[in-house]
């Protein structure tokens, strides 16, 4: 693994930074069936590089991980869109980028292509960063970081402990992608299909997609490390869907964490830590909300007011759908009580349950589900 260090990690929430920082314990053995790109990809050998200001390699890079800098620039992560010099670079105002990657040139699969901000934020990162060390507005970016206590703790780390990140590996089921490795101010992981592509999704589908949602959502808000994770808004390009049916947090920049069992404690020691790279966005003066102002029914209100009812109204013969209606209302309603809310999905769970169906088009849980009620 090849350390990759950068502003911007710092620059977003404390939960985005602590999920961020995860994807570096991740192992990378993702191997699902190859997607094939045209024929170009294989014969075409193009003169053109990703280049340093593309990447983001002229400024910092952007997080912690393992290196995939020199799969782009063997032209070993690629889109049909980028095979002549001619066409030029994706666009630079995009957030994310479709893929395909590949060891060998010859067997291709789909993945993502991430900016961790858009290009206009970097810009201002960059500015504040440069202000804070009263240098120019082209100054060395990795030498001010390199000047913070935050790096200085980094190298003469021999490895990632907790104390230096939080860590949320898929081995221990987090719901998150599967992070492939990270070059400049991007990420590549895992490709998903966004939600919103399932809105129109056969009545068991939309069922078995809607009761893995709330299981991920009880999944964050419980779990055995005492962690609690919040969503501070929620659209349907947050949660993606791979190839076997497996909902996962395609997006967790809107997502924060507290630590139930040293909450307090945790935001004393940020605040006698922070640098430059701690508040880019809302500025060192900020004071972060407290950890009793997020309720355990925020992120389920959410869901259960922007997204469940695209997957859920109107699919089913009454009266399962009355019951499915009567559940959401209750679970979207931000004036009754945490353990009312909480009630409530778990209601609806309850109906969902027998509605999904056990065939091979849920092929994370098949054959499982004929032999585990768990399934």
């Amino acid at each position: 693994m090849e350390p990759q260090l950068g502003p911007e990690a710092a620059a977003l929430r404390p939960g985005w930074l602590a999920l961020l920082l995860w994807v570096s314990a991740l192992s990378c053995s993702f191997s699902l069936p190859a997607s094939s790109p045209s024929s170009l990809v294989s014969q075409v050998r193009t003169s053109y590089n990703f280049g340093r200001t593309f990447l983001g390699l002229d400024k910092c890079n952007a997080c912690i991980g393992t290196s995939i800098c020199k799969k782009f620039f063997k032209e070993e992560i690629r889109s049909d869109n980028w095979l002549a010099s001619h066409l030029g670079l994706p666009p630079d105002f995009l957030l994310s980028y479709p893929a395909n990657y590949s060891d060998d040139s010859k067997i291709w699969r789909p993945v993502e292509i991430f900016r961790l901000v858009s290009n206009y934020q970097n810009e201002i990162s960059d500015r504040r960063i440069c202000a804070s060390a009263s240098a120019p507005r082209t100054c060395s970016i990795e030498r001010v970081l390199r000047k913070t206590e935050r790096f200085q703790k980094w190298l003469q780390a021999k490895r990632l402990t907790p104390d230096l990140v939080q860590i949320f590996p898929g081995a221990e089921g987090w719901p998150l992608p599967q992070y492939l490795g990270s070059c400049g101010r991007f990420l590549v992981s895992t490709s998903t299909r966004p939600l919103q592509e399932f809105y129109g999704a056969p009545p068991d589908q939309a069922a078995d997609l809607a009761y893995q949602l709330l299981g991920v959502l009880e999944s964050l808000r419980s779990n055995d490390l005492n962690y609690f994770f919040y969503f501070t808004h929620i659209d349907a390009g947050m949660f993606g869907v791979f190839n076997n049916g497996h909902l996962f947090i395609r997006d967790a920049s809107a997502v924060g964490v507290i630590d139930k069992q040293e909450g307090s404690q945790e935001a004393t020691r940020a605040g006698e830590n922070k640098d430059i790279f701690s508040c880019l966005v809302s500025g060192c003066q900020a004071q972060l909300p407290s950890c009793e102002s997020v309720s355990e029914k925020q992120s389920l209100v959410l869901v259960c007011q922007k997204l469940l009812p695209r997957l859920l109204q109107g699919r089913f013969p009454s009266p399962v759908q009355d019951d499915i209606d009567s559940a959401l209302a209750q679970c979207g309603d931000s004036t009754r009580a945490d353990p009312e809310v909480l009630g409530a999905a778990s209601w609806l769970k309850h109906i969902l349950r027998p509605l999904r169906t056990c065939d091979s088009r849920f092929a994370y849980r098949y054959p499982d589900c004929k032999y585990n009620d768990k399934f």
